[in-house]
């Protein structure tokens, strides 16, 4: 894969983002289990933003490198769709 739009800050960013989000969930199961709570907590709160964060700037990279280079992006916001479902599959596997 050409490497040149994974330098891109939009490009790794949300697979930057996707590690926190990732050690928030396994931190917060280490510590408290997984018993459903009565109110969401910081370390839910802080997934989501995450999260949330991870689409947007996927998607300003999605808008401004779609166009001018299509194969090298898909392949690049295929890893960042990789990288967001790897996060959550601990919330959906574990019903948090």
């Amino acid at each position: 894969m050409e490497m040149s739009l994974l330098k891109k800050p939009s490009a790794y960013l949300p697979l930057l983002m996707s590690l926190p989000a990732l050690a928030i969930v396994l931190a917060h199961v280490t510590i408290f289990g997984t018993a459903k709570e009565g109110d969401e907590g910081a370390a839910a709160h802080l997934f989501q933003l995450l999260v949330a964060g991870q689409v947007l700037v996927a998607g300003c990279f999605a808008v401004r490198w779609l166009p001018t280079a299509p194969r090298q992006a898909t392949k690049v916001l295929v890893l960042q769709a990789l990288a967001v479902l790897l996060a959550c599959a601990p919330v959906a596997l574990l019903g948090l």
